[in-house]
C-alpha cells in the first residue's frame, strides 16, 4: 500500500471529489482577494498562486504602505495570514461550509486592517456556482486527500520548472490558477495571435499571443481522474495528429488538447522523465508545425561555473540537463 507521503500518490477522483469542490471554492475566495488588490499583469499572471514546500502562497499583496500574503499549508492544514506588521493570523482548514470560510477570511482581513470587497460568484465552475456567502452546500475537507493532491502538484511543479528552464524566450512562471484549479506553464512564440471574435476580455488577454501551454488538472471527467495536458493556441495544422510521447498520450478532439493520465506518469519507472518527454514532445509539435523561431527561443543558457560545481553539473548549459 502506498503511503501518504509517496512522491506520486494515487489521486482517484471519486475518493475526493467533494473535497475538491470545496477546496476549489476556498482557493477562489483567497484568489479573488489577490485579484482585487494586486496591479494587473499581462495574461493575468498577477492572480496566480505559487506552489511551496508545504502548500501554496499568494505571494506579496500590496496594501496601503505595507503588504501581506496568505499561505495554504496543506501539511498542517492551516491558512496563514502574514503581514508586514502585526501578528500572523491562522485559520484551520477543516470541514466547514464555504459561507463560513468566506465570512472568517474577510473578518481576518479586517482584523489586519485590510478592507476589500470581492465578487462572490465562483468562476469557471459550470455547476453549483453558489455565491460564497450563501454556499452551505460545499463543506467537505479530507486532509489526507488534500495532501495527496498537493504532493502530486508539487512533484509536477518540480518537473515543470526543469521544462521551463529549457526555454529562454518569453515564458510564464510555473503557477497555479485558482479559477480553473490547475498548475500551468506557458511558452510564447513572440508573435501576436489572431483575434478571437466574441471572446471575453480575460480570454482575449490570455491568448493575445501565440502560445504552447501545459499543465496539470487534479480531475477531469474526460480521463476519469487527474491528467497532464498540453495545447497550442492557435493550433497549427497537423497538431492533432502529431507524433508525441509517451505512447499513452492522446489528443482529445473535444477540448483540443493532448492528455496524459496522471496514473500513467506515477506508475512509470521514471515518472519525471515520462512527464518531461510529454511536455517536450507536445511543445515541439506546436513549435515546429507553427513555424516558431526555436533557435532564438531556446538559446542555451550558460550556467556559472560555481553553480555547476555546487550542483555537480558537468554540462555547460541548462538546455542539456536531464530531469534530476
Amino acid at each position: 500500500m502506498e503511503t501518504l507521503d509517496a512522491a506520486w500518490p494515487p489521486l482517484p477522483l471519486d475518493a475526493w471529489k467533494d473535497t475538491y469542490a470545496t477546496l476549489h471554492r476556498y482557493t477562489q475566495v483567497i484568489g479573488k482577494v489577490k485579484l482585487a488588490l494586486t496591479p494587473p499583469q499581462n495574461h493575468w499572471w498577477n492572480v496566480a498562486f505559487r506552489v511551496t514546500a508545504r502548500g501554496m502562497t499568494t505571494g506579496l499583496i500590496p496594501y496601503e504602505d505595507g503588504a501581506f500574503e496568505v499561505d495554504f499549508d496543506f501539511r498542517s492544514h492551516e491558512l496563514l495570514f502574514r503581514a508586514s506588521r502585526g501578528p500572523t493570523r491562522v485559520m484551520a482548514l477543516e470541514p466547514r461550509p464555504v459561507a463560513e470560510f468566506y465570512r472568517d477570511v474577510m473578518a481576518t482581513l479586517r482584523s489586519m486592517g485590510v478592507e476589500t470587497r470581492i465578487w462572490e460568484q465562483p468562476v469557471e465552475i459550470p455547476e453549483d456556482a453558489i455565491p460564497f456567502s450563501q454556499d452551505l452546500q460545499h463543506r467537505s475537507y479530507d486532509g489526507e486527500a488534500v495532501e495527496r493532491w498537493w504532493r502530486a502538484t508539487m512533484q509536477a511543479t518540480l518537473v515543470f520548472e526543469v521544462f521551463r528552464a529549457r526555454f529562454t524566450g518569453k515564458c510564464s512562471p510555473v503557477h497555479f490558477f485558482w479559477g480553473s484549479f490547475d498548475l500551468a506553464v506557458t511558452r510564447f512564440s513572440g508573435r501576436p495571435a489572431p483575434d478571437r471574435p466574441g471572446a471575453d476580455p480575460i480570454t482575449q488577454e490570455a491568448y493575445c499571443e501565440e502560445v504552447s501551454s501545459a499543465g496539470f488538472w487534479p480531475g477531469l471527467p474526460a480521463t476519469g481522474g487527474a491528467a497532464f495536458y498540453s495545447y497550442a493556441a492557435p493550433e497549427p495544422d497537423g497538431f492533432a495528429t502529431a507524433q508525441v510521447r509517451p505512447a499513452a498520450a492522446r489528443y482529445d478532439a473535444a477540448i483540443k488538447e493532448y492528455l496524459l493520465s496522471y496514473d500513467d506518469v506515477r506508475r512509470a519507472e521514471d515518472p519525471q522523465a515520462v512527464l518531461l518527454d510529454f511536455l517536450q514532445s507536445t511543445y515541439a509539435a506546436c513549435a515546429d508545425l507553427g513555424g516558431w523561431e526555436r533557435d532564438r527561443l531556446e538559446r542555451p543558457l550558460i550556467v556559472p561555473e560555481a553553480h555547476r560545481a555546487r550542483r555537480g553539473v558537468d554540462a555547460g548549459t541548462l538546455a542539456e540537463q536531464p530531469v534530476p
